[in-house]
């Protein structure tokens, strides 16, 4: 098999019915190879995934398990799945994703915001690539010395080939990590974003030369004049495309914006064949092709939707089917037997501790000159040794020069994955950054009605999924900004999954500096109009103050950075958008189950009160409202008592001081003679939060309780006598009641509590089939599909941390009610709860 001729491959087998074995012709192999790749690496990424470790790492020891180093120990398997002759095949097609991937890095790195990073970032950046360089250089006269055949290679390219592979950081790793660890949006993760920008131009410089000065793959040497050549050849390039191709890559972004309404098929196709003929006419140069794909990258214009549709139709197929590739035949090239002996593993130890060193030392240094702490010094040093993509591409194009020997490369290799790998754990356990405190915050809005202080703030963070959340948060804001009392300071959060694509790291740090979510400069037609515009105006009706921010997590740790942010700003009330959206008509369409374990794991661990909004069209009608005479929002508050529906009376309280809202309260009461029919609840048998409704386990005096609530419907009825409508209604079914006042259409909003500790009334509904259990059962009730309610609902829980302990429960009827009423307290957190 080894002695195949290349010229005699065919592409396709005629099936293994005629004899032919599949694994013997190119497609098929490739196929498996692929496959196979793809398995390993997903399985290994998915093992190291507790440890938060980037996806790369996976991708890498994938490499390197697949060849020689470990399964290609066997012979017949390496011959069978990796023959020799397949390798040019799999490496053309690895090279095709790392060519877009290129493309990709450069058009995600935006050069004005380089220049716009300032004295810090760049000094930084500076001492970061030139310690490490040097220290390269300096192994590279140790490994000249000790290592066989290292002395064949030019002296002048190995030398930069070893201070390139030390002083590399590697941009699109570095931003996975700083997400993983929450410090993208921080100080801390700012400077290092901007200072890896600078790394990264500086190594594609470092590594053009590199390449200029290396030999050809047989190993010759080339003369000082050929090199000049190149080098010369390579910046007349550089400089053909950002002052002729730039010009023109604007010009075609521009076709392609929203205002011009142009079917863009035709210069997606021409801008990616432009990819191509970059790649091509730099390899003609002599510079590697992957860095003509990375210079049409920067001439991309960053602004507008063109970059977006890019990366859109590509980076899905170059980052999860193509790059995987790349590190595959990276790690079939890797042999780590090479690294045997007590003189070689030493060599390894001096690398990995000389690149740290370098990275750590040069950083942390000017960091401090900068008046940085020292830990977040140090911790930047860390972050900046991030080695990853980058750094194999410049081994392998090493390797494939003759400048890297087998056992010089697998160090290399080693050392880029001892450094990255431990750069996460190192950063958490030197850095943690400040939270603010959070002894004076106003917890919930009952809280900042009693203080005394007339100029004390509502503090309200408002959080979004995306564009159609923008109308019902903004119409829910305005019909709570008080005309007469405290002012309204709201703070917008964009949430942002964290997802394998790196644009969706690298875009939104990108776009920080607008103060808006990075929507704002990817979406100028839509979002800018609709959510700056409305932001703008708020500030401009005086007490209102708007701060927006972004948070890029992953959904199952997404809501610490809600929570964290409520505690920091000293927010008194979260307002989440529901998990399902209304579309125009019909029931709600789930946007994804992980968006409601957001809001559940935010209800049960805020530091404040949450309101969920279930939006069926809430003000729709104006993006920017306006505080107009006439009435244009009708809000109606089911009162049932309890801490959750004082909280909702309290947020009403508010509206009705809003000339454009229509508040009603409707308190719903029991006919008389049912009100000695009891119900006791019990912990459920299954534990199951969503099959049961969750209630508070605390302690709390039920006469108590109804004496707070008619006190609090006293106060609410004397303050806004004339201006609320108030009704009391008997139900007998208070399901068709609650159902009936969600589908009359008589009101836009509807408000209640979530009810942890709930009334008599709503405690009787405990048993109802549940569909979103954590809204408890009257926000389940005018939630749930199929029930044909028209109006919005607002869901409001109380911040209270003697309700923080929940669980799931299960009714039974208890007609004996005077016999278990004792003294009137009762806990689930004992064997029941008696209403």
């Amino acid at each position: 098999m080894s002695n195949f001729n290349i010229t005699s491959i065919k592409t396709s087998s005629n099936g293994a019915w005629q004899g032919d074995n599949p694994l013997n012709f190119a497609f098929p192999l490739l196929i498996v190879q692929t496959t196979l790749i793809l398995v390993l690496s997903r399985f290994l990424a998915f093992l190291l995934k507790p440890l938060r470790q980037p996806k790369v790492i996976a991708e890498i020891v994938g490499g390197i398990l697949l060849g020689p180093s470990a399964f290609g120990r066997n012979k017949d398997y390496l011959l069978r799945i990796f023959p020799s002759w397949s390798m040019p095949v799999l490496e053309t097609v690895a090279s095709i994703g790392l060519l877009f991937f290129l493309f990709l890095v450069g058009l995600e790195l935006d050069l004005s915001s380089i220049r716009r990073s300032g004295r810090k970032a760049f000094g930084i950046a500076f001492s970061g690539i030139s310690l490490p360089f040097i220290c390269g250089i300096g192994v590279a006269f140790v490994l000249r010395k000790t290592v066989d055949g290292a002395d064949k290679v030019g002296f002048g390219q190995f030398l930069v080939f070893m201070g390139v592979a030390l002083s590399i950081t590697a941009f699109p790793v570095l931003a996975r990590i700083l997400a993983e660890l929450k410090l993208l949006t921080t100080p801390l993760g700012e400077v290092a974003m901007a200072a890896a920008a600078f790394n990264d131009v500086a190594a594609w410089i470092l590594l053009a030369l590199a390449v200029a000065l290396a030999g050809n793959d047989s190993g010759d040497h080339k003369s000082p004049l050929l090199s000049i050549w190149v080098l010369l050849s390579g910046v007349a390039f550089v400089v053909f495309m950002l002052l002729v191709i730039r010009p023109a890559m604007k010009w075609v972004a521009r076709r392609c914006s929203p205002e011009q309404d142009v079917i863009d098929g035709t210069y997606i196709c021409l801008t990616l064949a432009g990819v191509m003929v970059s790649g091509f006419i730099a390899d003609l140069i002599g510079i590697h092709a992957i860095f003509g794909a990375f210079i049409f990258g920067l001439t991309i214009p960053k602004e507008g939707e063109f970059a977006e549709r890019l990366i859109e139709r590509i980076e899905d197929l170059v980052s999860g089917l193509l790059l995987p590739l790349y590190f595959a035949s990276s790690g079939l090239k890797t042999n780590v037997a090479k690294i045997s002996g007590g003189k070689s593993w030493g060599l390894l130890m001096l690398v990995i501790s000389t690149a740290c060193a370098g990275k750590i030392i040069g950083t942390f240094t000017v960091a401090l000159m900068f008046s940085m702490p020292v830990r977040e010094s140090l911790a930047l040093g860390v972050l900046m040794n991030t080695k990853g993509l980058v750094e194999l591409i410049v081994l392998n194009i090493g390797k494939e020069k003759k400048v890297l020997n087998d056992e010089i490369f697998a160090i290399l290799v080693l050392m880029a994955l001892v450094t990255t790998f431990i750069t996460t754990s190192t950063v958490m356990a030197i850095y943690k950054p400040a939270r603010g405190s959070s002894s004076l915050a106003r917890r919930k809005l009952r809280d900042l009605n009693n203080t005394d202080d007339s100029k004390d703030e509502l503090r309200v963070l408002a959080c979004l999924h995306g564009l159609s959340n923008v109308p019902s948060i903004i119409s829910l804001i305005e019909s709570t900004r008080s005309t007469k009392t405290s002012q309204l300071k709201l703070f917008i959060m964009h949430l942002v999954e964290l997802t394998e694509r790196s644009s969706s790291i690298i875009m939104v740090h990108r776009a920080r500096r607008n103060g808006l979510p990075f929507i704002n400069r990817l979406r100028k037609g839509q979002w800018h109009d609709r959510v700056a515009g409305a932001f703008r105006a708020y500030s401009q009706l005086g007490r209102v103050s708007v701060r927006s921010t972004t948070a890029i997590s992953a959904l199952s740790t997404i809501h610490e950075d809600i929570c964290d942010v409520a505690e920091t700003k000293k927010v008194t009330m979260i307002v989440l958008p529901f998990h399902k959206e209304w579309r125009g008509e019909g029931d709600l369409q789930n946007v994804g189950h992980g968006w409601r374990l957001v809001n559940q794991r935010v209800l049960k661990g805020a530091p404040c009160s949450v309101a969920v909004l279930v939006d069926r069209g809430f003000g729709n009608g104006a993006q920017t409202p306006q505080p107009i005479s006439t009435v244009s929002q009708r809000v109606c508050i089911l009162f049932f008592g309890g801490p959750d529906d004082r909280e909702a009376l309290e947020l009403s309280g508010r509206m009705a001081e809003h000339p454009a809202v229509k508040v009603a309260v409707v308190r719903l009461v029991e006919k008389e003679g049912l009100e000695r029919d009891g119900a006791m609840l019990r912990p459920s048998s299954t534990k199951s939060t969503e099959k049961n409704y969750s209630f508070s386990t605390a302690r709390m005096n039920s006469e108590i309780e109804n004496e707070l609530d008619e006190a609090v419907v006293a106060e609410f009825r004397s303050k806004w006598d004339g201006m609320v409508e108030y009704l009391e209604k008997t139900a007998s079914n208070i399901v068709e009641e609650v159902l009936g006042l969600g589908q009359c259409g008589d009101y836009d909003l509807i408000i209640v509590g979530k009810g942890r500790f709930p009334s008599l009334m709503v405690a009787k509904l405990a048993d109802l089939q549940t569909e979103h259990a954590e809204l408890g059962p009257i926000g389940d009730l005018l939630a749930s599909s199929g029930r044909h309610v028209l109006s919005s609902v607002l869901v409001i829980q109380q911040h209270d941390t003697a309700h923080a302990e929940e669980t799931p429960v299960a009714k039974v009827v208890q007609n004996d009610f005077d016999k278990l009423k004792g003294d009137g307290t009762a806990g689930l957190g004992e064997i029941s709860k008696v209403v």
